[in-house]
Protein backbone atom coordinates (compact mmCIF):
# COMPACT_ATOMS: atom_id res chain seq x y z
CA UNK A 1 0.00 0.00 0.00
CA UNK A 2 2.39 2.33 0.69
CA UNK A 3 6.13 2.87 -0.91
CA UNK A 4 9.17 4.33 0.26
CA UNK A 5 9.23 8.28 -0.35
CA UNK A 6 12.84 10.33 -1.04
CA UNK A 7 12.27 13.44 1.06
CA UNK A 8 14.70 16.88 1.28
CA UNK A 9 15.48 17.89 5.07
CA UNK A 10 14.34 21.52 5.49
CA UNK A 11 17.20 22.01 7.79
CA UNK A 12 20.20 20.60 6.18
CA UNK A 13 18.81 20.06 2.91
CA UNK A 14 19.86 16.29 2.53
CA UNK A 15 17.69 13.98 1.29
CA UNK A 16 16.27 11.04 3.43
CA UNK A 17 14.00 7.97 2.88
CA UNK A 18 10.42 7.82 4.30
CA UNK A 19 10.08 4.08 4.37
CA UNK A 20 6.44 2.57 3.72
CA UNK A 21 6.74 0.93 7.15
CA UNK A 22 7.61 4.57 8.39
CA UNK A 23 4.26 6.05 6.85
CA UNK A 24 2.15 3.04 8.42
CA UNK A 25 3.90 4.02 11.42
CA UNK A 26 3.00 7.98 11.02
CA UNK A 27 -0.70 6.52 9.75
CA UNK A 28 -1.44 4.70 12.86
CA UNK A 29 -0.14 7.61 15.27
CA UNK A 30 -2.71 9.73 13.67
CA UNK A 31 -0.12 12.12 12.13
CA UNK A 32 -1.17 13.78 9.13
CA UNK A 33 2.23 15.88 7.96
CA UNK A 34 5.45 13.90 6.46
CA UNK A 35 8.09 14.49 8.28
CA UNK A 36 10.52 17.44 7.52
CA UNK A 37 13.65 16.96 9.57
CA UNK A 38 16.41 13.84 8.71
CA UNK A 39 16.98 11.51 11.99
CA UNK A 40 20.28 13.75 12.44
CA UNK A 41 18.96 16.87 12.27
CA UNK A 42 15.69 15.42 14.41
CA UNK A 43 17.86 14.16 17.11
CA UNK A 44 20.15 17.63 17.13
CA UNK A 45 16.73 19.39 17.77
CA UNK A 46 15.39 17.14 20.47
CA UNK A 47 18.62 17.27 22.47
CA UNK A 48 18.66 21.18 22.14
CA UNK A 49 15.13 21.04 23.44
CA UNK A 50 16.19 18.97 26.49
CA UNK A 51 19.19 20.67 27.52
CA UNK A 52 18.22 24.21 27.15
CA UNK A 53 21.03 27.08 28.58
CA UNK A 54 23.37 23.97 27.26
CA UNK A 55 23.00 22.34 30.60
CA UNK A 56 23.74 25.26 32.96
CA UNK A 57 21.09 26.68 35.44
CA UNK A 58 20.66 30.52 35.76
CA UNK A 59 22.36 31.85 39.01
CA UNK A 60 21.75 34.68 41.01
CA UNK A 61 23.33 36.87 43.47
CA UNK A 62 21.92 37.14 47.25
CA UNK A 63 23.10 37.74 50.79
CA UNK A 64 22.73 34.77 53.10
CA UNK A 65 20.72 35.87 55.82
CA UNK A 66 22.77 33.90 58.67
CA UNK A 67 26.56 35.23 58.11
CA UNK A 68 25.71 38.09 55.54
CA UNK A 69 28.32 36.80 52.75
CA UNK A 70 27.62 37.80 49.41
CA UNK A 71 26.38 34.03 47.49
CA UNK A 72 25.08 32.48 44.45
CA UNK A 73 21.45 30.36 44.30
CA UNK A 74 19.62 29.09 41.56
CA UNK A 75 16.62 30.70 42.11
CA UNK A 76 15.44 33.98 42.40
CA UNK A 77 15.54 35.29 45.63
CA UNK A 78 12.73 37.40 46.90
CA UNK A 79 12.43 39.84 49.86
CA UNK A 80 9.63 37.84 52.41
CA UNK A 81 11.97 34.45 52.39
CA UNK A 82 15.57 34.43 53.47
CA UNK A 83 18.43 33.04 51.58
CA UNK A 84 21.51 31.19 53.18
CA UNK A 85 24.60 30.55 51.51
CA UNK A 86 25.54 26.64 50.99
CA UNK A 87 27.70 27.01 54.24
CA UNK A 88 24.89 28.05 56.43
CA UNK A 89 21.94 25.88 54.95
CA UNK A 90 23.91 22.70 55.50
CA UNK A 91 24.78 23.83 59.34
CA UNK A 92 20.41 24.57 59.48
CA UNK A 93 19.63 20.98 58.48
Amino acid sequence: MYEDKTLICKDCGAEFEFTASEQEFYVSKGFTNEPQRCKSCRDARKNARGNSNSGEREMFEATCASCGKTCRVPFKPREDRPVYCSDCFANRR
